[in-house]
């Protein structure tokens, strides 16, 4: 690579990147005929670049440190060189000079080592003249030879496609990406520790389900060969989290990823991690609040402040979360009550495609969707569901037409659902077979006839109620991050053709 382009670390055509791979290709030959490995065994290490800063004030060059990172700026001097090497903790500067390290060594240094190449240093800190912390490099090693040329450091990605593809480019040339991802980390741990401190167990449970159910979903089919069996990947863990309830767990949640064959979207994702979790000897006002308490404590910790920024607007998470019935808000949207004598005229006003024979919550949830949801920016529990659309929750007791159930609303998206569980097993089994004849009908969606769940719930559910947060959608949140996709490392994409 000439001197220019090393420094410049500009933007490369398709055309230009793949010479520049096979110049690298080149230097590949040509190190190993001087004895450098391209990709050696590994150096000790003893610090990282935040501690190069970080102890400068102390150290003064008295201190030799060992560091390794990736190249992520070049420039040469002559018989001089600057570089900046990146590692999980931030960056440093190098300072690699000729009478320094050898003429063989710089010699090999300047022909062989490019941007995006992973080197090990060895040397003391120092201040530049523009007062920069940086390592003056006594000795060197390539740890790891980068093939192809990086992003452009001032711009990084601009191709949606590549970032999502390949993340890893994306986490090199990106701070503001690799630091969303820190902050998602960060939130799970926070909650991990919130469920720890109120008595929670954490438990896995299985993904391969023999039939989808815990959620109103389409599911993803596979087959196992040696029991010849369909098995479908799990939409929601909920009917296995009950069992351990039932067994004697009465506080237990988990972590992990759900799978619905659904579309793509800013919000949606075919694959998506949620905690769920359940408390026996409680109600579902009791989990509103443990609920709003824990998801206050997680933003605090996260932005330091219960006014958080998102999509151009403020969260306000210090005041109490509203609480407003469904059909409610949606008579409060309309200026008027709506009931069920007016309920299909509205829908056709507001020229809303609906079935005139579904039941009157039914057509509630329509109306719910299309002019309230959209607009519940500050955290807002909507309650009293439709007993049609809540399969697996409790009747409320002062009201058999509606569920003792939530769902939580944070920046126009549903961040949580919960309710009490039902554990009367012959309403859920009379549910199940509702929700069966629907899924013969045609409805994908609909659960199945689970026997074995309500088997298990004639051994006695305690009274508890349960919920699952996304946590791919609070991380949108807490990161000023408006598409599901740059929280997610991996997310799903079109196959590339």
């Amino acid at each position: 690579m000439s001197e220019e382009t090393k420094t410049s670390q500009g933007v490369l055509s398709p055309e230009a990147a793949s010479a520049e791979h096979l110049v690298r290709v080149e230097k590949i030959k040509e190190m190993t005929k001087v004895g450098m490995q391209p990709w050696p065994e590994f150096e000790q290490l003893d610090s990282t670049c935040k501690q190069v800063v970080d102890e400068f004030d102390q150290a003064q060059g008295t201190k030799v440190y060992k560091i390794a990172g990736r190249i992520v700026s070049f420039r040469l001097h002559g018989k001089t060189s600057f570089a900046h090497i990146q590692d999980r903790t931030g960056k440093v500067q190098i300072y690699v000079r000729q009478d320094v390290v050898g003429d063989k060594s710089f010699e090999n240094y300047e022909k062989f080592v490019d941007l995006g190449d992973y080197v090990f240093v060895e040397g003391a800190s120092f201040k530049t003249k523009t007062g920069e912390i940086s390592i003056r490099v006594s000795d060197w090693k390539l740890l790891s030879k980068c093939l192809h040329p990086l992003p452009e450091k001032f711009h990084g990605l601009t191709d949606v496609e590549v970032k999502y593809r390949q993340r890893y480019l994306d986490l090199i040339s990106n701070e503001e990406s690799r630091n969303r991802f820190k902050v998602r980390s960060g939130i799970i741990k926070y909650m991990r520790n919130y469920f720890d401190s109120h008595g929670f167990m954490e438990v896995e449970t299985p993904m391969l389900h023999p039939i989808p159910g815990g959620a109103a979903a389409r599911p993803f089919v596979t087959h196992h060969n040696a029991l010849d069996t369909e098995l479908f990947l799990r939409i929601a863990p909920e009917l296995y989290l009950k069992r351990l309830v039932i067994g004697g767990f009465e506080r237990v949640f988990e972590i992990n990823r759900n799978f619905r064959n659904e579309g793509i979207s800013t919000r949606h994702n075919p694959e998506f991690t949620m905690v769920e979790f359940y408390c026996a000897n409680t109600d579902y006002h009791q989990e509103m609040n443990f609920i709003e308490s824990m998801i206050k404590d997680i933003a605090q910790k996260t932005c330091g402040t219960l006014q958080v920024n998102f999509a151009g607007k403020v969260l306000d998470f210090e005041k109490p979360f509203a609480r407003i019935s469904m059909q409610g808000s949606v008579s409060d949207a309309l200026g008027y009550e709506v009931t069920e004598s007016n309920v299909d005229k509205v829908l056709k006003e507001k020229n809303i495609d609906f079935d005139p024979k579904k039941p009157f919550g039914d057509k509630v949830v329509l109306l719910f969707e299309e002019l309230v949801e959209p607009g519940l920016f500050q955290p807002t529990f909507i309650i009293d569901y439709p007993i049609e659309i809540s399969p697996l929750a409790k009747r409320d007791a002062n009201n058999p037409n509606v569920a003792a159930r939530f769902e939580l609303f944070i920046g126009g998206m549903e961040i949580s659902n919960g309710f009490n569980e039902l554990n009367d097993p012959f309403d859920q089994a009379s549910r199940f077979k509702d929700q069966a004849k629907a899924h013969e009908a045609g409805d994908e969606e609909a659960h199945h006839y689970d026997a074995e769940f309500i088997t298990a719930l004639e051994y006695g559910l305690p009274p508890a109620a349960g919920a699952g947060i996304g946590i791919d959608r609070l991380t949108m949140l807490l990161t000023d991050t408006t598409s599901i996709k740059d929280v997610i490392l991996f997310p799903t994409l079109k196959k590339k053709i």
